[in-house]
């Protein structure tokens, strides 16, 4: 079995200076540079049948290269349980596209609908019983975060694997962007 997710890596630069800004938030477990990533659809476990007709899927994608601007940051919360901390992506309709057409894929490959909103972000840090005021203070000190613009020539197929530090990722496969 294995564990895929769909996803769009950050430029070095943008990641770097997302970098910057993971610091001041006790507790936070801050994701590596490595692990920076826009996530487009998460799909799951599959065996490598699946994997492989997913694989065929996504590579079926015809789609212009995309302009992505993040901004903003904020957390993602069950109740008082503030769970993680991410930077935001500025409303982009190609951007909205490409999702869709990975939630195409995956169903094509027989995977089940994924029932979730689709709210692109970077997750930043995984937090463990945060303190909602350090929370707080954190986002407003980098509330105006606004990244240049970058172009995403591409986009990604990721296994994750998961670990006592979080998940580490692997690049499976790339797919090409720009060709519409």
């Amino acid at each position: 079995m294995i564990r895929l997710f769909a996803a769009i890596a950050l430029p070095e630069g943008i990641g770097a200076e997302l970098a910057r800004r993971q610091q001041g938030l006790p507790g936070a477990r801050w994701r590596p540079l490595e692990a920076l990533h826009i996530t487009l659809r998460f799909f799951g476990e599959m065996d490598e049948a699946r994997a492989d007709d997913l694989d065929a899927e996504l590579g079926a994608i015809v789609l212009p290269s995309v302009t992505v601007v993040l901004e903003g940051v904020g957390s993602f919360q069950d109740g008082d349980d503030i769970h993680a901390v991410w930077a935001g992506v500025a409303e982009n309709d190609g951007l909205r596209r490409l999702a869709a057409r990975c939630e195409t894929a995956a169903r094509r490959a027989g995977l089940a609908p994924d029932r979730r909103a689709w709210r692109p972000h970077v997750t930043l840090a995984y937090l463990k019983r945060a303190e909602p005021r350090r929370v707080a203070a954190w986002i407003q000190s980098h509330n105006l975060l606004k990244s240049p613009p970058f172009v995403a020539g591409d986009f990604g197929l990721y296994s994750s694997r998961l670990g006592g530090d979080g998940a580490s990722y692997t690049l499976e496969r790339t797919y090409p962007l720009g060709q519409a």
